[in-house]
Formats: structure tokens, C-alpha cells, sequence
């Protein structure tokens, strides 16, 4: 059966489990989990790993980018599962025109939490500093097409289940792999 969700992103900001969660979902559906912070730039991470925030002009080119991505590995007959903060409507549009059929996986969760969680990855360019002015840019995604918003404290198998009762209830295939 062909679907017309040609892709799921699942967003929000820094600290939300966008990696978790689209790992779960890559490996229940058999789709290939995109990691869209491997896409950025050199510029953009110094910048973040720097405490400063990126701008809608450096995030152009980067969402180009994953669009490209999007589109080649639906090309070579693979489901794409994108992690992306997708953050303002017209992230999600420039996402949706490279690639119509978008589900967008919002996880939400509070300022506080996300500080908590980031302050507890080591390694990441993304410092806890730059978690205000994530939530500042955030426009949340209620009411747009093709998107469900989950709690994302709740824990992973719960979220991915969600998802997937969600794809069910709207007559699609579901994350479950077909042979």
C-alpha cells in the first residue's frame, strides 16, 4: 500500500528526545533515521557551540539540505525518519515543500525540562544556554496539517506507540514493518 505520508519529522527544542524518539520510530517502520543536526553547517555548530543562537538565515540552507535528504532517500525506496527543531511554521514549510506528505511528531515539554535534559548530554555542540532562545523561536505546530503533539516526558516506547496509533487511526500503515 503507498501512502501519502511520504516522511516523519519529529521536533521541538533542544532536550525534547527528537533522537530517542526517532530512533524508535525508525526501528519499528524499518525507515532510516536522519539525525538532522549531522546536516549543519561548521559555521552553525561553532555558533551554538558558542552560546549563540542561530538565525533564520542560518538555518536556511541547512533546512535546503535536510529537504534534499528527505527527498533522495525517498528516491532510493526508503522511509525517512528526520530529527529536526523545526521550530518556526515556515522551517515546517520549507520541510513540507521538498517533500509533500510530511508528518510532523511535536514533543513538548517545559523550559525547565528541556534545561534539565541538555545539562545531562555530554558531548553535544548545543549548550543549555541556548535553551531560551530555542523556546523564543518556537512557534508550535497545534493545528497544522499532518502533526501530533506528544508529551515528551513521557517514556519512549509510550511516544512511539502514540505515533503509531495515530498513523492507524488516520487509515495509514502504521510504524509496524511490512514485508
Amino acid at each position: 500500500m503507498n501512502s501519502p505520508l511520504s516522511a516523519i519529522v519529529v521536533m521541538g527544542v533542544a532536550g525534547c528526545g527528537k533522537s530517542c524518539i526517532g530512533a524508535a520510530i525508525a526501528a519499528r517502520s524499518g525507515g532510516r533515521l536522519i539525525e538532522g543536526d549531522a546536516f549543519h553547517p561548521a559555521e552553525n555548530i561553532r555558533k551554538m557551540s558558542a552560546g549563540i543562537p542561530l538565525d533564520d538565515s542560518d538555518r536556511a540552507g541547512w533546512l535546503v539540505r535536510l529537504g534534499e535528504e528527505l527527498q533522495a532517500t525517498t528516491q532510493a525506496g526508503e522511509r525517512p525518519i528526520l530529527t529536526c527543531s523545526a521550530l518556526k511554521r515556515r522551517y515546517r514549510d520549507s520541510l513540507r515543500g521538498a517533500m509533500p506528505g510530511l508528518v510532523f511528531v511535536f514533543l513538548e515539554l517545559s523550559p525547565a525540562e528541556a534545561e534539565k535534559r541538555v545539562l545531562a548530554r555530554p558531548g553535544h555542540f548545543m549548550p543549555a544556554s541556548l535553551i531560551d532562545s530555542q523556546f523564543a523561536a518556537l512557534e508550535p505546530p497545534h493545528g497544522e496539517p499532518l502533526t501530533i503533539a506528544l508529551d515528551a516526558t513521557k517514556p519512549i516506547e509510550a511516544l512511539a506507540d502514540e505515533v503509531d496509533r495515530w498513523l492507524k487511526g488516520r487509515g495509514e500503515p502504521g510504524l509496524a514493518q511490512t514485508a
